[in-house]
């Protein structure tokens, strides 16, 4: 089956979004089609035009959009002045909320990837009545329990590349909340430790978590090498900014403890068995929490699902097309 060939948006702009941040937003497929939003990554990642390609073109009207700090938004979170304090969940639910206004639409399927797939969860629990279904690959739900593992607990596989992570951190920093640790020496004043940071940070992504070439690539760039570092830490440093209160929901979090506010929203959930945040459990326990949702498990795959998780994602999708909003 395989993706959609690749097309070119019929719409785009730049959506005020308060604080100071400005959005950069674009449409493709059909203007008549049933609306879906697609969030990308990272958090900080920023979209790319082969995310267009998951829905039919004649039959979707696909949004896509930078969240706050990420590619072509502004201001950018590599640039240190930026405001990061104004960069939280309930900021990118709200630009959600206000571009969905924008463009008109009354619900739309929600399609997300990573940290997308934890956003487009805690949106969907607590916007229930705009998202029409949800679709989410390399899932995540953002608690406390992953970042610990992600950050911590792979060190046992990962004990070379761990031990160089740790190196970066003054001693009195490894026993504590290492992404909230790294994301002090990131705001920095001193720009030599923003990017030996960035640096040793996106070093550990890249040992547990093997991505396609393009992926990796991205981090030579230091420019994005600091915004995505600044990001991602901030968010997992912060319990994703998902509950009302640090810990709020405890390990587990927010989003496995509200999985019933899912039950009238159907799902598709695609997971590589390799990915890492297996390990935990917690996408199993969050389907068999949510009623109405179908999980995929992509055999000997990992956080990207690879060939056969492309063709899981674009049958959920053309099955979803069928169901208008």
């Amino acid at each position: 089956m395989g993706r959609y060939p690749e097309i070119e948006p019929y719409d785009q702009g730049m959506l005020d979004a308060g604080d100071g941040n400005r959005l950069h937003w674009e449409t493709s497929g059909n203007p008549h089609g049933k609306p879906a939003v697609v969030l990308h990554g990272g958090p900080g990642s920023g979209s790319g035009a082969g995310l267009r390609r998951y829905f039919d073109p004649a039959a979707y009207r696909i949004v896509l959009f930078d969240q706050r700090g990420a590619g072509r938004s502004r201001p950018s979170a590599a640039a240190p002045a930026t405001d990061m304090g104004v960069n939280t969940a309930p900021h990118l639910m709200a630009d959600l909320e206000r571009l969905r206004a924008h463009l008109g639409i009354e619900r739309w399927l929600v399609w997300g990837v990573s940290f997308g797939s934890a956003l487009g969860l805690r949106y969907a629990q607590t916007h229930p009545g705009v998202v029409s279904e949800l679709v989410l690959t390399g899932v995540a739900t953002g608690s406390p329990a992953e970042v610990d593992l992600l950050t911590r607990g792979l060190g046992r596989i990962f004990p070379e590349a761990h031990e160089r992570f740790l190196a970066e951190l003054p001693e009195g920093e490894r026993d504590r909340n290492l992404a909230a640790a790294y994301n002090r020496l990131l705001e920095s004043p001193d720009p030599e430790v923003r990017a030996r940071a960035a640096q040793a940070w996106t070093d550990w992504e890249t040992a547990i978590i093997p991505a396609p070439p393009g992926s990796v690539e991205r981090f030579r760039d230091p420019e994005f090498r600091y915004g995505f570092a600044r990001t991602v830490t901030h968010y997992w440093g912060n319990d994703h900014f998902f509950g009302d209160f640090p810990g709020d929901g405890g390990e587990e979090g927010v989003v496995l403890r509200d999985a019933h506010l899912l039950k009238d929203i159907p799902g598709t959930l695609v997971q590589g068995s390799l990915d890492f945040g297996n390990l935990l459990g917690i996408v199993w326990r969050l389907h068999h929490a949510w009623p109405g949702s179908e999980l995929v498990v992509v055999d000997d795959a990992g956080h990207d699902a690879g060939a056969v998780g492309d063709d899981a994602l674009v049958a959920a999708t053309d099955r979803y097309a069928r169901s208008r909003p």
